[in-house]
């Protein structure tokens, strides 16, 4: 029967608990009781922090606030660069220039026929014979220069324009060679207006007397005040008789004259395309 103190309590009977009984009763209902006991008695589970930004610093000091800094330290670096990744991509799509024009047939056919051979080669010539056109600012001389003595050897080099070449003659009065010699530079200086031609006695120059019986013909061509060209006894490669072209050829082959007609060959004609070894193919 429910008692005045169950309807007090409000607690049912199979669960109030007497003084009256016996602890092994006592023990074994309370045993009960805590297996009765629904699941939402139990704590309340811990629900887990939303992650925050990282300020530096952990409120955890042990093992697992290292780790958790590490891992927020990690996922801001990697949200980090994928912003900058994108920033990246968009500052390239700004950059490209971007042409969804295609050009028209017509346009690329004639760019085609004004930049084939023929209008090249003719650019070409017109540039090339517009640079040899060109004034240019050196002396002309046209004559064979004397010179008396050692010092006006001296400034007739060194006191010359630097862009003049300077071809001295050391000549013997008496020697048949020499006389041969002056004879072809004067020819040669009005062909060469621009090429400084000069002679000096071997004994003015203060040559040994063994130059004067073995060395001579000698010519000496200098260039910005040095010796580019020495041919000592020019006679043992000319010859006893010799003329104007052969000395000419003669200073072609070693490189102090320019041969006059070696013509580019854009500036030649056809004809002479036509007559010569080489071609433009």
């Amino acid at each position: 029967m429910t008692t005045l103190d169950d309807k007090i309590l409000g607690i049912k009977k199979d669960y109030y608990c007497s003084s009256s009984e016996s602890e092994e009763e006592n023990e074994s209902e309370s045993g009960s009781d805590i297996e009765k006991t629904p699941e939402s008695c139990n704590p309340v589970e811990q629900h887990k922090e939303p992650v925050s930004k990282w300020e530096g610093s952990s409120k955890n000091t042990g093992p697992k606030g290292v780790i958790r800094d590490w891992q927020l330290y990690k996922q801001l670096e990697t949200e980090k660069r994928l912003d900058l990744d994108l920033q990246k991509i968009e500052l390239a799509k700004k950059l490209t220039l971007s042409n969804s024009q295609k050009p028209d047939e017509d346009e690329d056919k004639d760019l085609l026929e004004l930049m084939g051979d023929d209008f090249l080669l003719q650019f070409q010539k017109q540039r090339m014979e517009a640079m040899l056109s060109r004034p240019i600012d050196r002396p002309s001389f046209g004559t064979v220069i004397s010179l008396k003595n050692g010092n006006e050897f001296l400034d007739a080099i060194d006191n010359e324009n630097k862009s003049v070449t300077i071809i001295i003659h050391i000549y013997e009065e008496r020697n048949s060679g020499c006389k041969t010699m002056n004879k072809c530079i004067g020819s040669l200086s009005k062909q060469y207006p621009s090429v400084k031609f000069c002679k000096i006695n071997v004994c003015s120059a203060g040559m040994s007397h063994r130059f004067k019986m073995d060395g001579v013909p000698a010519l000496l061509v200098y260039k910005e005040g040095s010796v580019i060209g020495n041919f000592v006894r020019v006679t043992d490669e000319l010859g006893d008789e010799f003329y104007d072209s052969d000395v000419e050829n003669f200073l072609i082959e070693h490189g102090i004259l320019n041969d006059p007609y070696c013509v580019p060959m854009i500036m030649q004609t056809e004809e002479e395309n036509e007559g010569s070894d080489w071609s433009l193919e």
